[in-house]
């Protein structure tokens, strides 16, 4: 099930996971739907620990390198344990450094941002879809 949607999460303190601020775009029934935005504290408990995979995710783009904003997008992918498309949920990631250098990093480059669990799927459909 492929869609347009997309899920943006802004970190305002690089390095400080717990907080940030997660915006929802995509479209209802009636077509355009404004951007939904939560932070840390909006984020049901049901659903915490798919943002805590997303989290350890960037957590492996080592010290150098420290997550400012994050695009997430559902996708289907074909694993090496699969035989078959399963869902999946893409991130591409910009990154700052501390010499002010920064950089975009993709599931195609790393693929630890290709997240195959069902909860992050979970996670993504509870954000994008009317609730």
């Amino acid at each position: 099930m492929m869609n347009d949607a997309e899920i943006q999460i802004q970190f305002p303190k690089p390095g400080t996971w717990q907080e940030f601020s997660l915006t929802a775009i995509y479209q209802d029934a009636g077509g355009y739907r404004p951007p939904a935005r939560y932070t840390a504290d909006d984020i049901p408990a049901e659903q915490a620990p798919a943002m805590q995979a997303v989290v350890a995710a960037l957590v492996g783009l080592g010290e150098d390198w420290q997550a400012v904003q994050v695009w997430a997008r559902l996708n289907e992918s074909l694993l090496d344990a699969q035989p078959s498309a399963v869902e999946t949920v893409d991130l591409t990631v910009e990154a700052v450094n501390s010499q002010g250098g920064r950089r975009i990093f993709t599931a195609r480059d790393y693929p630890e941002f290709t997240v195959a669990s069902p909860a992050a799927v979970e996670f993504f459909m509870f954000f994008t879809t009317n609730q």
